[in-house]
């Protein structure tokens, strides 16, 4: 934890903690009468703290003004860009409208209601992550974090054996090769998900704040899955301003994960109703703010009998729909739908 750092007393540490500034970028942009307010200590306790944390994590004696550094030309941040690598959905309709899949280096919040499918997209993506890179994977290891217990390993190894079965198929037209000479079996599938189970939002932001120092010892791992990212916090918070510096702060963390170890975040997020124009409406959970803490957001809905995948938020990739299906050998395109893909 990045407060843990901080060359002050563990009372004043714990709390931060308890008030949600469990990292130092929550600090930044504070004055010392805010935090005194909500930590309720003296303003001159407050700006010590504040002396101690500035962006970059080191001490600045020079009169008190951050070192800022690393600055890149806007054509490296194009290259970049164009040669990002992605994880495909097993839908090509959904990869089509994502520009060839989920996008390393970048947040993806996907939202929807019960039962349309977000589960198995998280799971097939955990999955699909593992393969080579000429299917569409990238050879790594996934993280899955399961807040709300719906990760269901059985359904996980029907989709492995699915996906072993494709990879087989390809490799014995393109390569004339037989079953004992493809490299991975289901299980090894099963192997490079890495599971953690968390019962609280507390246990959420220790983990979130722990994966760094997991995916440095890991750096095989290519994309993190959290499931629900909503789940904890849609309870027992009756300090909002609390629930959202909480929040910020995760959504931080996670971005800065994707960018350090260029992987993918994928954040599964639930349905609240939200009352506009005089009546209700279906929106993704956690309020206007949270919707800043994705790069990506694709909203899953029903159409009459049929799922489609929404792009309701990118600043590269134009807004789209595709039909999907969910079967047994998880996501797949939705073969009865002869018109693909809408563009908006």
């Amino acid at each position: 934890m990045e407060v843990g750092r901080l060359p002050i007393s563990a009372a004043l540490k714990g709390k931060l903690v308890s008030a949600g500034y469990t990292s130092l970028s929550l600090l930044s942009s504070l004055s010392p009468s805010h935090l005194a307010r909500d930590l309720n200590i003296s303003e001159n306790e407050a700006l010590d703290i504040l002396n101690h944390a500035p962006h970059d994590g080191r001490i600045d004696t020079s009169g008190g003004h951050h070192i800022i550094s690393g600055a890149q030309t806007a054509w490296d941040m194009l290259h970049e860009e164009e040669l990002l690598t992605r994880i495909t959905t097993s839908s090509v309709d959904i990869d089509n409208i994502l520009g060839g899949g989920i996008s390393c280096r970048e947040v993806t919040e996907i939202g929807g209601v019960p039962g349309i499918g977000k589960t198995q997209l998280g799971i097939q993506l955990a999955v699909n992550v593992q393969l080579p890179v000429h299917c569409g994977g990238l050879g790594g290891k996934a993280i899955y974090i399961d807040t709300e217990g719906s990760f269901m390993v059985e359904r996980v190894l029907q989709i492995a054996e699915a996906c072993w079965d494709d990879m087989l198929a390809n490799n014995a037209i393109s390569q004339n090769v037989h079953a004992g000479q493809v490299g991975m079996q289901p299980k090894d599938f099963l192997e490079n998900i890495l599971y953690f189970r968390v019962c609280s939002y507390t246990e959420q932001i220790a983990l979130i704040n722990y994966l760094d120092k997991f995916i440095s010892e890991h750096r095989d791992v290519k994309i993190v899955v959290v499931d629900s990212i909503t789940f904890h916090f849609r309870q027992d918070f009756e300090d909002m301003a609390l629930r959202t510096r909480l929040l910020s702060g995760m959504a931080l963390k996670l971005m800065k994960l994707a960018k350090k170890f260029c992987l993918a975040v994928v954040l599964l997020n639930q349905v609240t109703t939200k009352y506009a124009e005089g009546s209700f409406h279906l929106t993704l959970a956690l309020g206007d703010s949270w919707s800043h803490a994705c790069t990506n957001r694709i909203i899953l809905y029903w159409n009459g009998n049929e799922r489609y995948a929404y792009i309701d938020k990118s600043p590269s990739l134009r807004s789209a729909s595709a039909p999907y299906a969910v079967t047994a050998r998880g996501i797949r395109n939705n073969v009865s739908n002869c018109k693909r893909i809408k563009l908006m």
